[in-house]
């Protein structure tokens, strides 16, 4: 085998620290966002957090001409920072971020002290603490454990009474005993063997003198299929009962609760907060950076001034500094690409802001990204899991994307126009004579909108619109 030397052109792509940080922020959502920030506040001694009332120096470009000389700091480019990192290399690869000087302290290594001191309360816990508060003797309360063990999160008793009775020792009798107290414990209907039992052991806590309890506690012990069927008439025939006393009955069984475990040791609530504000200016649309999703950071002064010198102190502040200015760049990079894709947004469904969903433009992401300029990933990127506190509501970005469906006309019609479309006629539907996904096909079909109807029924599940079946009402 012969070894020679030879050239050869070729490309490939590559991605520079700061590239690779600006991509990796640009994904974040507004929460994700605030703990990256939070981190670096804690790694980084020459960042800072600005006090509320002071100017934050990520503000659009149309302020910068107002910088304090502080903010012009943050922001200026420092002769020692480079415009340019080598590509496909890390912060570390170019600056030395701990190696020497000191080193931020961390726990990193130690638990959260949330985690260590709180705990969500489960179900099973929840129980046990009610079965510590009854009555129960010491063979009782054994007996009870193995029963609540056998409680899955819906609040259902997965396991049967033989089942617990073998592996216990004991008899059946003694466990339906002990089942049944427990079934008097909170939330209501907890430790039903289905479902008719379930709603059951709620009507049970309600005044039996009502007529309405006794009707309902009748159909669910009796008649819980043909409820399910939604045939009023035949439950009418069977119970001999007048229609309103039917309405009656099956309005009190739809407030009742088929998974009563999911009440307890339920997630705490995700909080949104938006990235974008759009108002009414007038008859014009303004799109704006909700000032409290943007951090507000600055580089210390004094820590800067020290960064000048030769030794190992000042060249670990130096490189402090520089990882905090490309940060901040990185975080302005964020806010103004958000901006711009939210405006171009706005500004193709401004129908939408005007006249509601049914008025919804097909868009999808090569529409914006031509717009911007910028590529279809990076229009993903920002739209995914981005929020923009509209007039109409707070939406994701993505809302706002949806496929198109020709028209008679030649146009097209957005898929989320479609679905409103539909709402709209459900709601207007007669109750008792629901519309089914041909009949929708058909209205639509008038309307120069031409779509099957597995179509209707897709867009229909897709807005959880019961079938027709389901929701046939008295």
């Amino acid at each position: 085998m012969k070894q020679g030397l030879e050239i050869k052109l070729g490309q490939h792509l590559a991605m520079t620290p700061q590239l690779q940080q600006a991509i990796r922020l640009l994904q974040l959502s507004t929460v994700d966002l605030q703990q990256e920030v939070q981190g670096m506040l804690e790694s980084n001694p020459l960042l800072e957090e600005e006090e509320v009332g002071e100017v934050s120096p990520l503000d659009t470009a149309s302020e910068a001409s107002s910088l304090s000389e502080d903010r012009q700091l943050d922001l200026a480019t420092d002769t020692t920072l480079p415009e340019e990192l080598p590509v496909d290399s890390q912060w570390e690869d170019v600056f030395d971020l701990g190696s020497s000087g000191p080193a931020p302290s961390s726990d990193e290594d130690l638990p959260d002290f949330e985690a260590r001191n709180s705990r969500e309360q489960s179900l099973q816990d929840y129980l046990r603490w009610q079965a510590d508060l009854s009555p129960f003797t010491p063979e009782e309360r054994n007996l009870a454990e193995l029963i609540i063990d056998a409680i899955d999160d819906n609040g259902y008793l997965a396991s049967s009474l033989g089942e617990l009775a073998e592996i216990a020792g004991v008899s059946e009798e003694e466990i339906a005993a002990v089942l049944s107290a427990i079934q008097d414990f909170d939330p209501p209907g907890v430790g039903a063997r289905n479902l008719a039992e379930c709603l059951d052991l709620q009507l049970q806590q309600l005044p039996t003198d009502r007529k309405d309890v006794a009707l309902a506690r009748c159909i669910v012990q009796q008649q819980l299929e043909v409820l399910g069927r939604h045939d009023y008439t035949r439950l009418r025939q069977v119970l001999h009962v007048e229609e309103e006393e039917l309405r009656e009955a099956v309005a009190l069984i739809g407030t009742l609760n088929p998974k009563p475990g999911g009440e307890v040791g339920a997630s705490d609530s995700g909080y949104v907060i938006p990235d974008v504000i759009v108002r009414w200016v007038g008859k014009r649309l303004r799109v704006e950076l909700n000032p409290e999703a943007m951090p507000r950071l600055r580089i210390n002064r004094h820590y800067a001034d020290l960064s000048s010198g030769r030794d190992a102190t000042h060249r670990y502040i130096q490189d402090q500094l520089n990882e905090a200015r490309w940060f901040i760049k990185s975080l302005q990079s964020r806010q103004e690409t958000i901006l711009k894709v939210a405006r171009a947004i706005v500004d193709r469904q401004k129908d939408f802001f005007s006249n509601g969903p049914e008025a919804m433009r097909p868009m999808v992401l090569r529409d914006i990204a031509e717009e911007v300029e910028m590529h279809e990933s990076t229009i993903s990127r920002v739209t995914n899991q981005k929020y923009m506190a509209t007039p109409r509501g707070l939406f994701e970005f993505k809302y706002f994307f949806s496929s198109h469906v020709g028209t008679d006309q030649g146009g097209a019609a957005s898929a989320t126009a479609i679905r409103a479309v539909i709402m709209k006629l459900v709601q207007a539907e007669d109750s008792k004579h629901p519309l089914s996904d041909a009949e929708i096909a058909k209205i639509l079909a008038d309307q120069g909108i031409q779509i099957a109807r597995r179509t209707v029924a897709k867009y229909r599940e897709a807005a959880n619109i019961p079938s027709a079946s389901q929701r046939r009402r008295l």
